[in-house]
């Protein structure tokens, strides 16, 4: 069976850094080499084809940094050079990450027209003191206008990033900011809690953040409203727009047939068209290519990452490698899984990392004992308890 194989593009170039960031992104000094750097890119993907045996490319993420410095006349000219090297799917879903402060109505026509079908905007909040805080460089009014403006180039799958648990945030403050989202009627929304990562500014310059209860009540009340929009959860800070949108329970994220399991994207009349493959495919620790500064890519058991650093991967470009072992196989399968709030079927887990269940099976009794995780004989699943303490459910599989 051919796993599905994604394709990730790093841009590591941005306007400024925020101070909560701890991305690959790089304040751009002067003009962007487009050119210059598409080359490099196309270069590097021939030095991974031998990873590809035959497989289609049914997804294509280009994050940031912010992709959207660069021209549309850059992406129809880097897809048309993808196109000579990789077979893509007839419905290959192709996301780009667009700063709304970047990101006018010209410019995401051009996106689309050059085959890019979904646009996942940066918003964090529609608040502007928050977005100060923040070092956002657009304002609430230009983050509005980005989303009408998607719509209006064609977009049929559009994403709104927003965060929580900011500083002076109250729940009214969190709520506003998702009920100003969902009233621009975006497909997909991504709810992330803010936390203050190692290497950043607000690391080094903690600000004052809501408690963990006050977090906590953010987090419920904004589940709470997103529910009753029809936005089912299908991941930590995931939530995807039903298109049956009747509040009915999520549809299932795996098609059965036999002793194969075939996930969301192998076939799926029943599976939500607005759930985001490509990061999917990352949860269900599937194989992807990574080009670009400091991208990653993942082909079985072996992991890759680029130089990081702009210019010195333009100009003397170099990756490291790293075999997963048997021994690190359940943790990095399960870092990714357990973030699902579906069951997880048990064959996926032994496809995927070419283990038997049963070299696992004391640490789920563990987890189940301690009330983490619920598993049949088909399938286990995170509780409610373990999303909570999900950092504790992991630590259990840090060996076998």
């Amino acid at each position: 069976m051919k796993f599905p194989l994604s394709l990730y593009i790093h841009i590591p170039w941005c306007i400024r850094k925020c101070p909560y960031c701890d991305f690959n992104s790089h304040a751009a000094q002067g003009a962007i080499p487009e050119n210059e750097y598409i080359n490099k890119l196309i270069n590097e993907l021939r030095s991974q084809l031998h990873f590809v045996h035959e497989r289609k490319i049914h997804t294509v993420f280009i994050g940031g940094g912010t992709p959207s410095l660069f021209s549309p006349e850059a992406y129809v000219l880097l897809f048309s050079q993808l196109k000579q090297s990789l077979d893509f799917e007839e419905n290959c879903e192709i996301t780009i990450e667009a700063n709304p402060g970047t990101t006018e109505a010209s410019k995401l026509k051009g996106y689309f027209d050059a085959g890019i079908n979904r646009v996942s905007l940066g918003v964090q909040s529609f608040q502007n003191d928050k977005l100060k805080i923040l070092g956002r460089i657009h304002e609430a009014d230009h983050a509005k206008k980005a989303v009408v403006h998607a719509h209006e180039a064609g977009f049929k799958k559009i994403n709104i990033d927003l965060m929580f648990g900011l500083p002076n945030q109250t729940i009214d403050d969190a709520l506003f900011d998702l009920q100003t989202a969902i009233d621009l009627s975006p497909t997909h929304i991504s709810w992330y809690q803010l936390t203050l990562e190692p290497n950043t500014y607000f690391h080094r310059f903690p600000p004052v953040l809501p408690s963990d209860d006050a977090r906590f009540d953010i987090q419920q009340a904004g589940q709470a409203l997103l529910r009753e929009n029809g936005f089912v959860q299908y991941e930590i800070s995931a939530y995807a727009k039903s298109v049956l949108f009747e509040k009915s329970p999520p549809a299932p994220l795996f098609q059965r047939g036999g002793s194969d399991v075939s996930p969301l994207f192998q076939g799926g009349e029943q599976s939500n068209p607005n759930i985001c493959k490509h990061n999917l495919n990352y949860w269900l620790f599937g194989d992807y290519l990574g080009i670009g500064a400091g991208a990653h890519a993942k082909f079985a058991h072996l992991r890759r990452w680029n130089t990081k650093h702009p210019k010195k991967y333009l100009n003397d470009f170099s990756f490291e490698e790293k075999i997963i072992t048997p021994d690190e196989m359940p943790l990095e399968f399960m870092m990714n899984a357990l973030r699902l709030r579906q069951p997880i079927p048990i064959a996926l887990f032994e496809m995927r990392t070419g283990l038997n269940f049963s070299v696992i099976q004391k640490k789920i009794k563990k987890a189940i004992d301690l009330e983490l995780l619920t598993l049949n004989d088909k399938e286990f699943q995170v509780t409610e308890k373990g999303c909570l303490f999900l950092n504790d459910l992991l630590e259990l599989f840090i060996s076998y």
